[in-house]
């Protein structure tokens, strides 16, 4: 389903949660245009799929 990223680690860029505040890791650089999200509060924003 998603290639593996073949022997170098991901860059991971630390964030603040923008629901609950938590601080958390992401595997992109946030450009400030869209709020990022902790693993559970993706969840409660991720559009429903029918």
């Amino acid at each position: 389903m998603y290639k593996e990223n073949r022997g170098s680690p991901r860059e991971m860029h630390k964030v603040t949660c923008a629901d609950c505040g938590k601080e958390t890791e992401v595997p992109f650089k946030p450009d400030g245009s869209r709020p990022v999200y902790c693993r559970d509060c993706f969840q409660k924003h991720k559009p429903k799929r029918f």
